[in-house]
């Protein structure tokens, strides 16, 4: 199979809201008494220095949270080892098998023999540990959360969740032996040594890039033949690029998970009246009236959009989760450590 050189696909997407309407995923302010939600129209503006590096303080102030909040998930989701469901070198007890001849004596267990006319061996099973690969969209459209209907309570941000998701899986899969590794648009990154446990370390790691001006979506290259991936982003930008990535991945190949983090308000276009949407990437701002008139045929263009991507993902041989903000991060973690470890299959969403 011959593929054409991959090309990055960068951070700077006019994204499925702005065939729409212009700038819907990025924030929203009403021109009425009502609140949609609380936004700062200057907060992560691609290509401003400025607002980045306020974006990625206010980040890097969350992140004790998120880690503490990633490590409570794990350890009410799963504990102990990931195994690799067959015969190796491990601890673990697999199965008994009857012995073959020329079995060594030393390998036969004895009192599992003694309850039959024949000869068993006690395998277990393999704890081969393996480098599982994160990668996580930090672009500014992001940093953006809505506002329930009660205004007393806001969804958290789609980065946040993202970042959570991701640390709570780390930690089960080092819990479990295995490597974690982080990815950038320029390869590895380094994660700090000495920091300790791996949700922190991947937190610092994280912290750093999300001040970066732009970043772009991993590249196949990058990656060991027959490798792990975890792609945390909310898919919502241009259409180009996205079947490129996918089947470079599928070709190596890499297994490949997909986790869509979606706020309810993109998924639902919950506002009434006139309304100013507000950019924060390429979109210009727009204010428009009536808006519940559009929320019939915004809501055929969403579910058309993922129909696209479980469409991709499935031709690619790609697993894609689909995660709602409003929705909880444990069940979210379960579903997505159950098809790491290929108990569900490409393409079933949660």
């Amino acid at each position: 199979m011959i593929l054409a050189p991959e090309t990055p696909l960068t951070g700077r997407r006019s994204g499925i809201f702005s065939r729409i309407f212009s700038g819907l995923r990025s924030g929203v302010a009403p021109t009425q008494s009502r609140s949609a939600f609380f936004h700062n129209p200057d907060d992560g503006i691609t290509g401003s220095i400025a607002p980045l590096a306020s974006g990625a303080a206010q980040l890097a102030a969350r992140l004790p949270g998120l880690v503490v909040h990633a490590e409570r998930i794990a350890a009410t989701v799963a504990a102990g080892q990931h195994g690799r469901r067959r015969a190796g070198p491990g601890e673990t007890f697999w199965q008994y098998r009857p012995a073959q001849p020329g079995e060594p004596v030393t390998r036969i267990d004895w009192r599992q023999s003694a309850r039959s006319h024949r000869a068993y061996v006690r395998e277990t099973e393999a704890e081969i540990a393996q480098t599982v690969w994160l990668w996580c969209d930090l672009s500014p459209s992001m940093a953006w959360s809505s506002c329930p209907d009660d205004g007393q309570t806001q969804h958290p941000q789609k980065r946040d969740r993202a970042i959570l998701l991701l640390l709570a899986l780390a930690t089960l899969l080092e819990n479990g032996g295995e490597r974690v590794g982080l990815l950038t648009s320029d390869g590895p990154a380094m994660l700090p040594p000495d920091a300790g446990r791996i949700a922190t370390r991947l937190a610092l790691s994280l912290g750093t890039l999300a001040g970066r001006p732009s970043q772009s979506l991993p590249l196949a290259a990058m990656l060991p033949r027959f490798a792990k991936l975890i792609i945390a982003s909310d898919f919502l930008g241009a259409r180009t690029g996205l079947p490129h990535l996918f089947r470079h991945l599928a070709a190596r190949p890499v297994s490949t998970q997909l986790l869509q983090i979606v706020d309810p308000a993109e998924r639902d276009l919950p506002y009434a009246g006139r309304i100013r949407f507000v950019g924060t990437e390429d979109e210009p701002d727009l204010t428009l009236p009536r808006v519940e008139a559009l929320r019939q045929d915004y809501g055929k263009l969403f579910s058309e959009r993922q129909q696209y991507l479980r469409t991709l993902a499935d031709a690619s041989g790609h697993a894609l989760l689909t995660h709602v903000t409003d929705q909880s991060p444990a069940t979210a973690l379960l579903t997505l450590s159950s098809s790491l470890t290929g108990q569900i299959r490409p393409g079933m969403r949660g």
